[in-house]
């Protein structure tokens, strides 16, 4: 079996976990977990950076450290994993959907400024599957309406935009260190921000609101969250992160493979890289068109049948039964990548060969 994504292990991970095990330092008051945060914060440039449990944890994270709640609005795409637009309900707001573009896959910031409203608070874009938002756009319109930048990275990170790492363009940027993702602790997240203010506000948020008095009692001044991830992941983290480079190259290395081998197949389209930016290609993924033999479907039961995983887009979340009430604008883009969009096996483990099997699938048909 050829996997979608599964993670790389090749350097100080079981080093750094046995002295966490061995000093008895396993939870979130380890100094493994400081390290990731200012190991983070070199790799990705910023100001800022506070560890998580997990992805989610730093989107609503974000969104309670900016104070977003009841009768707010988020403006957000629909094709995206539902996790950012869950967030949005955990802190009592609204999502508001806005369509994708046909190329890039990510919200078209033409069609932001229609669906902003006076509840508008934030832009929240999905940095879906590696390649960068419009940025430069997104923030101008924000400045334009007063409204805050939300980055959603949680697929994207080693990807670029104009030089800068996605997460840091806006006022707060949101990674994941699930399994499938580019490294990994098992599970865990990553709020970054260049505004020291908020970087310093997330974090006390994050443990509790907790302060520690003179007599070691705790204090907790208002309402706090347990969203802090355990040394023991964090010594995971540090270990992952130092190959992260290595990782990035073989990523962008593996996709060249793929857009050589289906560059010539008809029926098929490839992901893009805008000229601005650096597409990590988290996941490799392609459209199956009209003139394709197979749907996208059958496509993913063949490639089933010869030992290849694959997954759909996502589907759209303003169709789930939870999100069909909430706002939106015309969809169509949405609705057509989603019947469409295949992501194709991408781990960074993945061999030259394995890669000629899977286009030679696809391309036989």
């Amino acid at each position: 079996m050829i996997p979608l994504c599964i993670p790389k292990m090749k350097g100080n991970e079981w080093k750094y976990i046995k002295h966490c095990l061995d000093t008895n330092w396993v939870s979130s008051a380890g100094s493994y977990v400081n390290k990731f945060e200012e190991d983070f914060a070199n790799f990705t440039q910023c100001t800022s950076a506070v560890v998580t449990m997990n992805g989610t944890a730093a989107l609503e994270l974000a969104l309670r450290t900016l104070g977003i709640g009841v009768g707010d609005e988020v403006i957000v795409p629909s094709l995206t994993f539902i996790s950012p637009i869950n967030t949005i309900k955990y802190v009592g707001a609204e999502p508001v959907f806005v369509d994708v573009c046909r190329d890039t896959w990510v919200i078209d910031v033409e069609k932001i400024e229609e669906m902003i409203t006076p509840r508008t608070k934030v832009i929240l874009p999905v940095h879906i599957y590696g390649h960068p938002a419009e940025m430069n756009k997104i923030m101008e319109i924000a400045k334009k309406y007063n409204l805050y930048v939300i980055e959603d990275a949680t697929e994207s990170l080693g990807s670029l935009y104009n030089e800068k790492a996605v997460g840091t363009i806006g006022h707060i940027g949101c990674f994941s260190f699930n399994g499938n993702k580019l490294i990994t602790t098992g599970a865990g997240g990553m709020l970054v921000t260049n505004d020291k203010k908020l970087g310093e506000r997330a974090k006390y948020l994050s443990t509790q609101t907790k302060t520690i008095l003179d007599n070691g009692a705790f204090y907790h001044e208002e309402i706090g969250y347990n969203f802090r991830m355990p040394n023991l992941l964090a010594a995971m983290g540090c270990a992952q992160l130092e190959n992260i480079d290595e990782y990035i190259k073989i990523k962008r290395e593996n996709a060249k493979v793929y857009n050589e081998l289906l560059k010539n197949v008809k029926g098929v389209t490839l992901p893009v890289e805008k000229e601005e930016v650096r597409n990590v290609y988290w996941l490799y993924s392609i459209l199956v068109e009209e003139d394709y033999p197979l749907t996208r479907d059958e496509l993913i039961a063949k490639l089933k049948e010869n030992g290849i995983e694959s997954r759909p887009f996502f589907m759209p979340i303003h169709e789930m039964p939870s999100y069909k009430q909430c706002k939106c604008g015309d969809m169509k883009i949405t609705n057509e990548l989603a019947v469409k969009g295949i992501n194709l096996p991408s781990s960074v483990e993945l061999k030259k060969q394995d890669i000629e099997s899977i286009c030679s699938i696809i391309s036989n048909y």
